[in-house]
């Protein structure tokens, strides 16, 4: 699928992800991967986006890159049984996965975006974050992967192609949402598989309205050194793919990625 707003590398990505979900794709160890981004990536953040949906009464949502996600299938809280439509309570869900030729992009009352933006070319990031402000109604969800995949793209390059630090993610969603103030931005950026940092919702109208002139947003870590979000589970794809590149790039973390596991076996994940 080409696509008139994106650059030329941008469309040329688009290519590639497309072959990679018909054919799976190579990771850097040399081990191929036949089924490619069928994991359900906010199925690890169901806890703290729950809350977000049932406060502001969500009943619509567009998932936005969503690969292999399946919002109708049992067992996406497997505490419960309950489907992702079930668990967050909403009525209407609509997905765009251009990869999937799933390309009908509908506005909804919130955006969720997982482990997208990362794929995305550099120079395409404030079009594609444009987009999917224009596209939510009330509420913006979104994840972004900060550091290398384990995937590459048929090319030999890493398919994470736009790594930056949460800082920098952070203010090209500050500086986008000024254009949107009504659209509330809850932003999780993950420094690895385990650990990483989300930031407080919030929308460019409370600065607006605000008497004061310095603006900070709360923000949470969670990892293993970091205790202040519960229940970040990881799926077993996940956890491979993070033994293999860990144990090669960073042996010195195994240690704690350990814990991580033992976390997710605890909970039953």
């Amino acid at each position: 699928m080409l696509d008139s707003r994106l650059s030329s590398h941008g469309n040329t990505l688009l290519e590639f992800y497309e072959e990679m979900a018909a054919t799976g794709y190579m990771r850097a160890d040399g081990v191929k991967v036949e089924n490619a981004y069928d994991d359900f990536e906010l199925r690890k953040f169901r806890k703290i986006v729950q809350p977000q949906f049932e406060a502001r009464g969500i009943k619509s949502v567009l998932d936005y890159g969503a690969g292999g996600s399946d919002w109708a299938a049992a067992d996406f809280d497997q505490e419960t049984g309950l489907s992702a439509q079930e668990y967050f309570n909403v009525e209407n869900v609509k997905i765009f996965e251009p990869a999937r030729d799933l390309l009908k992009k509908e506005t909804a009352e919130c955006v969720v975006c997982f482990d997208v933006l990362e794929h995305v070319f550099l120079a395409d990031i404030p079009t594609v974050v444009r987009e999917l402000f224009s596209l939510s109604k009330k509420l913006l969800v979104v994840n972004v992967a900060c550091y290398e995949a384990a995937a590459l793209l048929p090319n030999g390059e890493n398919a994470h192609v736009t790594v930056r630090n949460p800082e920098w993610w952070k203010g090209v969603f500050d500086v986008i949402s000024l254009d949107y103030p009504s659209i509330e931005v809850m932003l999780i950026c993950s420094k690895s598989y385990g650990s990483g940092v989300v930031y407080d919702p919030c929308k460019s109208e409370q600065w607006i309205e605000s008497e004061c002139f310095s603006i900070t947003t709360p923000a949470i870590h969670f990892g293993p050194k970091h205790d202040a979000v519960d229940n970040i589970s990881l799926s077993q794809e996940q956890i491979f793919e993070a033994v293999d590149l860990l144990t090669k790039e960073a042996p010195e973390t195994i240690p704690a990625l350990a814990s991580v596991i033992a976390n997710n076996i605890a909970s039953g994940q």
